[in-house]
Parts: structure tokens; C-alpha cells; sequence
């Protein structure tokens, strides 16, 4: 406890230093070059292949971005994907019992000690990728402001999770959950535009906007128990997200500022 403590106040204390960096002096007009510390989160509505297997989700996840003085912007992100319902009607018809019953993401089975329990799926993934774009600001006042395009690629991951909490139903656990997880993955491209905006008074700094995702995808497991065949059909894996992001700048100063501080 004491370590985790630690922790959130040294991070507490780096982000109040950057908080107060923000920009530089409140009369400041020009435009900085810097680092920025990113926490995203994406609400996402799936279409095409990703349609047919999950519903709505999550993606969330920080990411890091070097700005210029022109406005340039250049990093890496790294997105967690959730959600809880997945459409797959066969899944786990070959091992049901003539009492099976199903309820959106819950499956019962008979456990190791005889017992029947519900075991929940869920939809998990990530996505990582680099990203490169540009901040158009029309404000000579706020240069730093405007709107935000940008382009990410890279590589794109999801499954169905079969959360065995317990761990006592065999048959869908360890090697056998490969044969109903549907894991897929491939490159994917991503486009998000928004509305980037820091604060003047150097806390509030944020940006809203949409994106589409768009993953070329290919199913990467040998056998499907319930459908008995191979998964390895290509997908075109798509998802239209609403996207909030919280940015914590950390600027680059003349050496002079940095000396005795």
C-alpha cells in the first residue's frame, strides 16, 4: 500500500509540474513544441464483419504524442478494446446438455463437481499503432487550439474471452477455448478528426471527436469445435467510435528556465 501511495504522488507531482509548464506564461502567444501525455476513450458502434460477431464497445488507453511548433503532431497509441455481448449463436452448441440454456453473454454448464453454473463471454482485444497528423489553428491568440486529423496504423486484435472465473468446466478452458475464442487479427488504419483545446488557466486541456476503424483482419485458429471447420476466413473489421481524450503537455523550456527552479 505504501509503495502504490508513492506512486500516485510522485505521478500527482509530475503532472502538477507539467500542468504548470502548460504553455508557458498565460500572455503567451506563440506556439510550443513538446510532449503530450494521453488518456483516450473511444465509444464504438461495429460494422461489417465486426457486426456480426459483437455489439457495441470500448476502447480505452493512453497514448503519447511529440508536437512541433508548426503543429505537427507525431507518437504511438495503444488501445484496450471491451464489450459484453457477442453474437455468435453456435458457440458452444456441440457441449450442451439437453438443459443448456443461454442469456446474451451468459452459458450454463455442468462443472467438474456436477454442478450446473453460468459462465459470462465478453469481447476482448487491442489495437497499437502509430499515429502522425496535424493541429489547424485558425486563433493567432490560441495557436495551440483548433481542429485535430489524425492517422493511425498498425496492428489490430480480438477475441471472444470465456471467463471460467472458477476454473472448473474443462470444456471450454486452456487448449479447448482456442476452439471456440474466434481469435482474429491483422493491420488495421484508423482516421480520427476532432476539436483540440488547452486551457488558458492550464488545467483543462482536452480533445473530442470522431474516428473510424478499419481492420483488414483474417480468423488465426485451425478448428472451430462448433462449427467443425477452420477459421481462417479474411475480415473487414470496422468500428465508428466517439472519442474524449485528456492530455497532460509536457513542454519543452529554454535551458535558462530549467536552472535553480
Amino acid at each position: 500500500m505504501k509503495h502504490i501511495i508513492l506512486i500516485a504522488l510522485l505521478f500527482c507531482s509530475v503532472g502538477a509540474h507539467a500542468q504548470a509548464d502548460l504553455f508557458g506564461p498565460s500572455e503567451s502567444k506563440e506556439a510550443r513544441s513538446g510532449v503530450l501525455l494521453n488518456g483516450n476513450a473511444s465509444f464504438d458502434f461495429p460494422a461489417g464483419d465486426m457486426a456480426d460477431r459483437f455489439s457495441n464497445s470500448w476502447r480505452l488507453g493512453p497514448a503519447l504524442l511529440y508536437k512541433t511548433k508548426s503543429n505537427w503532431l507525431f507518437g504511438t497509441k495503444f488501445d484496450f478494446i471491451v464489450g459484453r455481448n457477442v453474437n455468435e449463436d453456435s458457440l458452444f452448441i456441440n457441449v450442451a446438455d439437453k438443459y443448456y440454456t443461454s442469456k446474451k453473454n451468459l452459458y450454463e454448464f455442468i462443472n467438474n463437481s456436477g454442478q450446473r453454473i453460468g459462465v459470462p463471454v465478453y469481447e476482448r482485444g487491442y489495437a497499437v499503432g502509430l499515429s502522425a497528423g496535424k493541429i489547424f489553428s485558425r486563433s493567432k491568440d490560441h495557436p495551440d487550439n483548433g481542429v485535430v486529423v489524425l492517422t493511425t496504423a498498425g496492428f489490430i486484435q480480438h477475441r471472444i474471452n470465456i471467463y471460467d472465473k472458477d476454473k472448473t468446466v474443462e470444456q471450454v478452458r486452456g487448449k479447448y477455448a482456442k476452439g471456440y475464442d474466434r481469435l482474429t487479427n491483422g493491420a488495421f488504419i484508423e482516421q480520427y478528426i476532432g476539436y483540440i483545446y488547452f486551457a488558458r488557466n492550464k488545467l483543462i486541456n482536452f480533445s473530442l471527436g470522431a474516428d473510424v476503424l478499419v481492420g483488414f483482419t483474417q480468423g488465426r485458429r485451425e478448428f472451430l469445435y462448433d462449427v467443425m471447420r477452420p477459421d481462417n476466413a479474411k475480415r473487414l473489421d470496422v468500428l465508428f467510435g466517439l472519442r474524449g481524450g485528456w492530455y497532460i503537455p509536457i513542454y519543452n523550456r529554454k535551458s535558462e528556465d530549467l536552472m535553480f527552479e
